[in-house]
């Protein structure tokens, strides 16, 4: 083995740059961040060469010119003094390594000038060396990068396509507009303008300027405050009935730092289960604000992970706002009993870490007990009127949970039944075309899902259930969740069982149906299994397709339905209506649109 000695001043940077710049987007990253925390309101991003020559120029405050070599060196920044004030960072750089990696794997040139001087400083930098000299230029920065890598062959050998390369770019200034709305931010490559925002219409016209035109109409808002905790958060998110086909459009933010959290990321999850389908995800933009000193982001070089004091409170924190964000109500806490909370250790730690597990559930669901106001009264209201025919007849069994923040929609007709399943609504907006199943199976679901004490029809007799090894031990291991929706199953031994009870909502129902169902739906996951009991109870006692209704039974369907949480999707995840807008139709038949 040779003998030991000190490395140079640049072979330590290149090692240094390792874990800083990736790639050309880490590049784009630092600039822009040492951008937004020198107060600019306008940046502009220009990149050629293959990603390779990148140029971020602003009008930021700039950099002193007595500072200026010094702000290419090893762990030099203006941003912390001392090691207590990594508890305490309100600035998205920090660390004082970025510049000094860059100029040890790029040539550098940097132009600035600072308000309180009529010249400017221009610096050129390779392998690590700095030189400065005086130049005329306007206040702000103007960084210069070329020939990234090209000290270090086997980095830009692995560097990706120049399509892919600039996609990552893209992502990145995506995020970084939307975290910075108040910022004109211009994005160039090979002199053509990919992203420009104004800096002035805010985070709804960084949106729009963005995405698709369609996107917004399909957002909600979120706001919501804890001022005991100095907690708050705010965006946009998709309702559920408006899907993307990945969790890239998973725009998450903690003090304006676009963050990787896995916490955050599984709030998300969690507050749109049994909202989605399988494989689709909400599109969603929310800024996480919170004291600095009780998060840690001195995880990583990079920056994006983080650390909570109270991870549990932050979950369930983002969980209930989102929630809230794209549901129906205002809620208030029933007195009987307090919102149960997640506590994120009851997590397997390897799910919580992996962001990509779609289900990230907890040993108990949560399940808030929750009334809301209507008419100024915090009573709920129980309706005692007559309901459907026998197959039909579930509202008496109901303790009613959901109250409406508001009336159901007064300037609406149901107007008839298609193919026996769909019901048609005129609405102000159009004509409206429901799924007459899972409309009421959404409302079956929500109701069970605030009920303590279930009601069951006894059994005084019961077919003989075989049941194999597996499914035997997965019933005995989990009976109280079985009891908990109304179900009594006895075993007669290991291999049969018979039911005692069942929920009255299934009374005209074969349990042993009912049981196969329930068994079939949990797919390997008994972690998921009472949200299965659940979910099966819903779909057998809601009303089928395929079946003929009286205009009372239609009328009957839609407003409870109507009233219910989250309105947009059945449990499975599937659309419950679909408007088709009075234009449209007119468009159609070519009529003017105030026909």
């Amino acid at each position: 083995m040779d003998r030991i000695q000190q490395l140079s001043k640049n072979v330590i940077n290149q090692i240094a740059a390792g874990e800083v710049i990736e790639r050309p987007a880490s590049v784009v990253k630092e600039l822009v961040e040492n951008s937004i925390d020198a107060c600019a309101t306008k940046i502009s991003i220009e990149i050629s060469n293959e990603c390779r020559n990148i140029r971020v120029a602003d009008n930021g405050s700039g950099i002193h010119p007595d500072d200026i070599v010094l702000a290419f060196s090893k762990h030099a920044t203006s941003k912390i003094q001392s090691g207590e004030d990594l508890y305490n960072i309100h600035t998205l750089g920090f660390r004082g390594e970025a510049l000094a990696s860059i100029i040890s794997i790029a040539k550098v040139t940097c132009i600035t000038r600072t308000k309180d001087y009529d010249y400017g400083t221009k610096v050129v930098c390779e392998n690590s060396e700095v030189n400065s000299a005086k130049t005329g230029c306007a206040i702000g920065t103007i960084m210069e990068i070329s020939d990234l890598f090209y000290n270090l062959p086997v980095r830009l050998k692995f560097l990706k396509s120049e399509k892919t390369e600039f996609a990552y770019i893209s992502e990145l200034v995506t995020s970084i507009a939307l975290s910075n709305p108040s910022v004109a931010i211009e994005l160039k490559n090979n002199g053509k303008t990919t992203i420009k925002t104004d800096g002035i219409n805010g985070l709804e016209g960084v949106i729009k300027n963005l995405f698709s035109k369609d996107l917004f109409s399909n957002l909600k808002e979120v706001e919501n405050t804890d001022r005991i905790s100095q907690i708050s958060i705010s965006g946009y998110v998709s309702t559920p009935d408006y899907t993307r086909s990945s969790k890239k459009d998973y725009h998450i933010f903690v003090n304006g730092r676009t963050v990787k959290c896995p916490v955050f990321i599984k709030a998300i999850d969690m507050a749109y289960k049994n909202t989605l389908p399988n494989g689709k995800y909400p599109f969603v933009v929310l800024m996480l604000n919170m004291p600095s000193e009780d998060i840690d982001v001195n995880v990583h070089p990079t920056k994006r992970e983080v650390k909570y004091k109270n991870p549990n409170q932050i979950f369930n924190f983002i969980r209930t706002s989102t929630e809230q964000g794209f549901s129906n109500y205002k809620n208030v806490l029933n007195n009987k009993e307090p919102e149960k909370i997640v506590n994120i250790s009851q997590f397997n730690a390897q799910k919580l870490n992996d962001t990509d597990n779609e289900e990230f559930v907890p040993e108990h669901s949560i399940n808030s007990e929750v009334i809301f106001k209507i008419n100024n009264s915090e009573e709920p209201v129980i309706n005692t009127e007559k309901h459907y025919s026998k197959s039909f007849d579930t509202q008496k069994i109901f303790q009613q949970q959901f109250i409406p923040e508001k009336e159901i929609k007064s300037k609406e007709k149901v107007i008839g039944q298609y193919k026996d399943t769909y019901i048609l609504v005129e609405t102000e907006e159009g004509l409206e075309i429901i799924d007459q199943h899972i409309a009421d199976e959404r409302y079956i679901y929500e109701t069970l899902k605030a009920q303590h004490n279930p009601s069951s029809q006894l059994l005084f007799v019961s077919d003989v259930i075989p049941v194999d090894v597996k499914d035997s031990e997965i019933i005995k291991n989990n009976m109280e969740k079985f009891e908990k929706f109304g179900y009594g199953i006895e075993f007669l031994n290991d291999n049969e069982i018979i039911f005692r009870k069942i929920p009255q909502l299934l009374a005209k129902y074969n349990p042993k149906d009912i049981l196969k169902d329930i068994l079939d739906n949990i797919e390997g996951d008994i972690d998921n299994l009472e949200e299965n009991i659940l979910i099966t109870t819903s779909c057998k006692a809601a009303v089928k397709a395929n079946t003929p209704l009286n205009l009372f039974q239609m009328e009957e369907i839609v407003t409870r339905w109507r009233g219910t949480k989250n309105n947009y999707t059945c449990p499975h995840g599937r659309p419950i209506s679909k408007v088709l807008k009075h234009s449209e139709v007119a468009a159609f038949f070519m009529r003017p649109t105030n026909v």
